[in-house]
């Protein structure tokens, strides 16, 4: 693998296979948008592929969505019925802790959440006719450990600017189906 330019034979060997049922070679309009945060609510990454109209301006659309998933993992957390302590709407969880959300679906897309026990959340935001997409998110995030963490060069909390982890991930959305 290398991380500055160019690419090696040896590069498509190091990441694993594509998780089943995301249709390689198939349609690539299903996913809109990805968003990567670290715990602070840092977003270091927000790529778009599918996204007919802006009505944010970028700033603005990463706190909102920051937001949206602060306030879903709180209210979660509330009403899981397995739990007696409760806590308080609006305090902070930890990775792991409280009642687990994955996604939520409209009439016209459904997103996809997950978090890493280090902090990291990725937003996968799809067509509503896509199924599960947590493999899919997994996969995401092995390529960032792959070429983000892993990069020398990246200093953590900064916005992400690796061509390889971007044209890895460009070419990993065009499968999803």
């Amino acid at each position: 693998m290398q991380f500055f330019s160019g690419s090696t034979s040896t590069e498509s060997s190091l990441l694993p296979a594509a998780p089943p049922g995301t249709g390689a070679g198939g349609p690539g309009n299903n996913a809109h948008m990805l968003y990567i945060f670290n715990r602070a609510g840092v977003c270091l990454l927000y790529r778009e592929w599918n996204r007919p109209l802006r009505t944010l301006d970028p700033q603005q659309d990463h706190k909102l969505m920051f937001g949206l998933l602060f306030s879903l993992r709180s209210f979660t957390a509330k009403i899981d019925p397995t739990t007696a302590e409760k806590g308080n709407l609006g305090v902070p969880l930890l990775p792991g802790q409280g009642c687990s959300f994955y996604s939520f679906k409209t009439n016209t897309y459904q997103l996809n959440f997950m978090e890493t026990p280090s902090g990291i959340k990725l937003i996968l935001i799809t067509h509503s006719r896509t199924g599960d997409q947590r493999e899919a998110l997994k996969y995401i995030y092995n390529l960032y450990v792959e070429y983000v963490v892993k990069n020398p060069l990246y200093v953590p909390g900064t916005p992400i600017q690796c061509d390889l982890f971007t044209k890895n991930l460009d070419q990993y959305v065009r499968t999803l189906i």
